[in-house]
């Protein structure tokens, strides 16, 4: 066998150059670039460093024999002519990869097929003894790269990933493979700020892969040090000593740089789940006394060094798969922007991200940024230094006040270096002081996100004596007042709820993201609330009930007031609230006319009706819904406000108790869905077909002199004439829309419909 091999590195789309600079560096000869994939000449010795110590490559394959291929049998006839002795045992285990298509071969199954039955053939036996398949932990893994009518034969030296280094048993939802975060921390300089003793710290570091990786890097271990079992461990050409002696090298230098100081590397997370996970995955890397994580979120993050070093910040927030996942993770960016310029001024930071929009918006500049792909997603690094003169802020600061910052933050940065990097420009020394916390400043708005804030604030004012004379702390406060800004914006007490409409198609997504994203920065500098709480949500062109579709399993309830009540809303379990803002003015002439009568609310949805009835003194409340999610809310709504007796909460299909009821009520209001199909009723309603019978069952329940209202949502809904003929029907929608939803007078429809 030759003394040199040639050997093909696999490794993820975008890691070339730096596997390459890698490659060469573990000593690879005639090295060349492919996609995906790097190409060059090794000694043994050479192909086993590489499988110990590369922290980018996927795979290491040697390659066995290039030949040129037409079709099948040359295929075969190929890898036939190998003496396949050499390499395994007849009785071993094999698996076959075939990548690449041509030369008659369109299906890559069929082409590891031809592959495993030259191998077999060649080993057969007289005895019948022939090697098996083993998909899993085989002697031998060969790979057939077919490209361009010739076909590369490779052993697979590696065996499993190179990126499974073995101590990431847990991982979280959406982890980074270790070969990729190993090459972020090369792009972000953290070699050269281990070197120099900096610190690490991960603000959102799941189960802890930036941490590990980092702190293999600094303490000079090979990624691969703790792996067992190899590709090449059953392979006949093996070379034990020689393994034997690079292992036992790669163990010293472990072993030499786990026994210097260990430099500060922290991981802080949110979700508590993954905190044991991480430590976990941390002691299995032997790394406990270099990294500690601990429980905690982004808007308190501060990392606070051993004898005050600087370092590295670095981080992958997650970034969402759709449109409004985006929209609702600004405000982490914005977070961890404020974090960075308030508690890590002089580090260095590294954000990566397949959200580059959101990475705009934290409010500090990036020097420079490298594409990446994370498995078929592409992504962004951003490297940031974290000077004052790279915010990106609302205040505008004299060029003496930036020298200033620059002279103090150069004194910061180097506080061990002679005194003469000390000095300002006109001579004077600089105090050694330490620097003064900085002023953290909102992010400057663009200027579609200051028009949208002035926007918002002149709404505010304008309907601010309104909302104190009527005693209401939940309202809209902007709906699509401004075509290019489609949303709803409403206030709940302190709490903002945004809902954002689907763009039309004509729309370019790129435009309707960016104006979200202005919009969603300027919501808590025009209406004065913390970041934390604002819900933003997407709501699409739909039919049915699909706004009563759960989207989170948060469980949180806030308490808010109209009218007099107290009402529960949750802000971020469903697509609506629990409380629709626009019958306000119905819930309120239902409290005035309720005073001694029975009252009867179908489709009662959270029954905030029957609330202001019962505060109106009404006799007693009736609330009917299929729904026994939203009739527990009910009853939680009635409970605070003390109204527990007297109050009937019915589950059913509206239509079916209405057919079997026998008792009279004196007021009726009913605001029926759209369209529901729901398993638990007997066939599907249509608020436009079934409106007559609806009517005419809530009719009969209509005691003599009584009213039923009747309201629903349907923009393209008419009301029967028929219905004219046999009741008295006047339509009063004009009075059931208040001034925070003038600018949409159709968001319902209302009627009073009384006996003739």
């Amino acid at each position: 066998m030759s003394d040199r091999f040639e050997l093909f590195l696999t490794c993820p789309k975008g890691l070339e150059g730096l596997l390459i600079e890698e490659a060469v560096g573990l000593g690879l000869e005639e090295a060349r670039e492919h996609t995906s994939a790097v190409r060059g000449m090794a000694t043994m010795e050479t192909a086993y460093r590489l499988c110990l110590w590369s922290r980018l490559a996927n795979r290491v394959l040697l390659v066995l024999k290039r030949f040129p291929m037409k079709d099948a049998e040359d295929l075969y006839h190929g890898v036939l002519d190998i003496e396949w002795q050499d390499h395994m045992l007849n009785d071993g285990t094999l698996a076959v990869e075939f990548s690449g298509h041509g030369s008659g071969i369109d299906n890559t199954h069929f082409g590891a097929l031809k592959v495993k039955d030259a191998i077999v053939d060649k080993l057969r036996t007289p005895q019948g003894d022939r090697p098996s398949i083993d998909k899993l932990n085989p002697d031998l893994r060969i790979h057939l790269r077919l490209d361009r009518g010739e076909a590369i034969l490779s052993l697979d030296l590696s065996g499993h990933s190179l990126h499974q280094r073995g101590y990431r048993l847990q991982q979280g939802a959406a982890p980074l493979k270790e070969n990729l975060a190993a090459a972020i921390l090369i792009r972000s300089g953290w070699p050269r700020i281990a070197a120099e003793g900096g610190a690490l710290a991960d603000p959102m570091c799941g189960v802890g892969t930036f941490l590990v990786e980092a702190a293999m890097i600094a303490a000079d271990m090979a990624p691969n040090l703790r792996r067992e079992q190899w590709g090449f461990t059953a392979w006949l050409g093996h070379v034990p000593a020689l393994w034997k002696k690079l292992h036992e090298e790669a163990v010293e230098r472990a072993a030499a740089g786990l026994a210097k100081p260990p430099l500060w590397i922290r991981g802080y997370e949110a979700d508590p789940r993954l905190i044991q996970p991480g430590r976990n995955n941390v002691e299995r890397a032997g790394l406990s006394e270099w990294i500690k994580i601990y429980q905690g979120e982004v808007a308190t993050f501060e990392p606070r060094p051993d004898q005050n070093q600087k370092g590295l910040v670095i981080c992958n927030p997650p970034y969402g798969e759709r449109l409004g996942d985006e929209a609702s993770l600004l405000y982490l960016y914005q977070n961890l922007g404020e974090r960075l310029r308030q508690a890590c001024l002089n580090w260095e930071a590294a954000v990566f991200t397949g959200a580059p929009d959101l990475g705009k918006r934290m409010g500090i500049r990036s020097h420079k940024q490298y594409s990446f792909w994370n498995g078929a997603l592409p992504c962004k690094l951003l490297l940031i230094k974290v000077l004052p003169d790279q915010f990106v802020t609302g205040e505008r600061r004299t060029p003496e006040q930036r020298q200033a910052e620059r002279e103090q933050a150069a004194y910061d940065l180097t506080p061990d270096e002679p005194q003469e990097r000390k000095f300002n420009k006109n001579g004077n020394p600089i105090k050694p002081t330490p620097a003064p916390a900085p002023v953290i400043e909102q992010p400057r708005l663009s200027e579609g996100g200051q028009m949208f804030a002035n926007r918002l604030q002149k709404n505010l004012k304008a309907m601010g004596k309104w909302v104190k004379r009527e005693g209401i702390d939940c309202y809209r406060v902007y709906d699509a007042d401004m075509p290019e800004y489609a949303m709803a914006i409403d206030l709940y007490h302190d709490w903002v709820h945004v809902q954002e409409y689907a763009a039309p198609k004509s729309i370019d997504p790129e435009k309707a993201s960016a104006r979200m994203f202005d919009a969603l920065a300027a919501i808590p500098q025009a209406l004065n609330v913390d970041k934390s709480r604002v819900v933003v949500k997407r709501r699409e062109r739909q039919s049915g009930t699909k706004q009563y579709e759960r989207q989170a399993a948060q469980g949180k309830f806030n308490e808010v007031s109209e009218g007099g009540v107290k009402l529960l809303v949750n802000l971020t379990d469903y697509l609506d609230t629990g409380l629709f803002l626009d019958h306000r003015p119905m819930r309120m002439r239902i409290q005035k006319e309720a005073a001694g009568k029975r009252f009867l609310n179908l489709y009662c949805y959270t029954a905030t009706a029957s609330v202001h009835a019962a505060k109106g003194g009404a006799r007693s409340t009736t609330s009917v819904d299929l729904s026994k999610t939203y009739l527990d809310w009910a009853r939680r709504n009635l409970s605070l406000n003390g109204f527990s007796d007297k109050n009937r909460l019915e589950q059913g299909d509206v239509m079916a108790w209405l057919e079997s009821s026998r008792d009279e009520y004196d007021l009726i209001f009913i605001d029926p869905p759209t369209f529901s199909n729901s398993k638990r009723m007997e066939g599907i309603f249509d608020v436009q077909r079934d409106q007559v019978q609806l009517i005419d069952l809530a009719m009969a329940r209509l005691a003599p002199g009584g009213v039923l209202y009747f309201s629903n949502n349907f923009r393209k809904f008419q009301l029967e004439e028929n219905l004219a003929e046999r009741y008295a029907v006047e339509e009063i929608s004009a009075q059931t829309i208040d001034p925070d939803f003038a600018r949409n007078t159709k968001i319902h429809r209302a009627w009073k419909i009384t006996a003739r």
